[in-house]
């Protein structure tokens, strides 16, 4: 399967082709993927993400999936690479890693059917759709700042096309231990659905991104930590946690909370039943 890749190369944007252990530009040179300056590898005009979708998460909130998929919206400020930082601000506490794959378009889809959504589809990738559940009291219906923050959305390594999307294995890791382990047979509604859905009312065009919902087990990480998003097939996204270089300001507008809406998102609680999670394991 080709896999293309972004990177910063002499202070110019180059595509690359992945051959083995090296990415080759378009006149010749060829840098080693270890030493390269990655990019996001789509430059999309929107970024639009699913709520809940894999079953093993609707289970774990003790919900209900809806009739149709729900989204929201990242801006493209929240983008980041491959090896980038993730930003939690400081005074912040609740960033949460939910491992993903995204579906990047190729050609512009506006009310296709679903077995032509494959046609508009240029390749997949790896996000992590980071949430700073801080904000969730204020922000819980937008999903704004909880999922929208700069930085929050990491793509890469690489965009592979030619990938079949049945059977794969989804997992996270955090400082090498793996804390999130699915599989995209477990989503309730697959690549094409969400892509024809989505286009029915909004124009997707070549390098928009819809991110297909992430399994259970969505936890809190720190600065310092090292999170890794592993999809078979299209590799491996590293990102590592560090904290924002000042406080979130004050005397304007929400301000960080820690109430039990909070926490219960963060930690793996119930959405049906807010405040009653489960009694800590000895």
């Amino acid at each position: 399967m080709p896999e293309y890749r972004r990177i910063l190369l002499d202070g110019a944007v180059v595509e690359t082709v992945r051959e083995g252990d090296e990415l080759l530009t378009g006149d010749g040179r060829r840098v080693p993927v270890h030493q390269a300056h990655h990019l996001p590898p789509a430059v999309p005009s929107k970024v639009i993400a699913v709520h809940l979708n894999h079953r093993s998460r609707v289970a774990e909130f003790q919900a209900r999936l809806p009739a149709a998929p729900t989204y929201f919206h990242k801006p493209t400020s929240a983008l980041n690479s491959h090896r980038g930082a993730v930003v939690r601000p400081e005074g912040c506490k609740w960033l949460n890693y939910e491992g993903e794959v995204a579906i990047v378009i190729g050609r512009t889809a506006r009310n296709i059917a679903p077995h032509r959504a494959a046609d508009h589809i240029a390749g997949y990738t790896v996000a992590n759709d980071y949430g700073l559940h801080d904000f969730r009291d204020t922000d819980a219906g937008s999903m704004l700042r909880v999922k929208g923050s700069d930085t929050l959305c990491p793509l890469g390594p690489g965009l592979v096309t030619d990938w079949d999307f049945h059977g794969k294995y989804l997992r996270t890791y955090v400082n090498g231990r793996l804390v999130q382990d699915g599989s995209t047979d477990e989503m309730a509604w697959d690549m094409h659905y969400l892509v024809a859905d989505i286009a029915r009312t909004i124009t997707l065009h070549p390098g928009d991104v819809l991110l297909s919902g992430t399994p259970a087990n969505s936890r809190p990480v720190q600065p310092g930590d090292v999170v890794e998003v592993e999809v078979e097939g299209l590799g491996r996204l590293t990102n590592h946690i560090v904290t924002g270089p000042a406080p979130v300001r004050g005397g304007v507008g929400a301000q960080p909370t820690e109430s039990e809406e909070v926490l219960s998102t963060a930690l793996g609680g119930d959405w049906e039943f807010r405040g009653i999670r489960p009694p800590k394991r000895p």
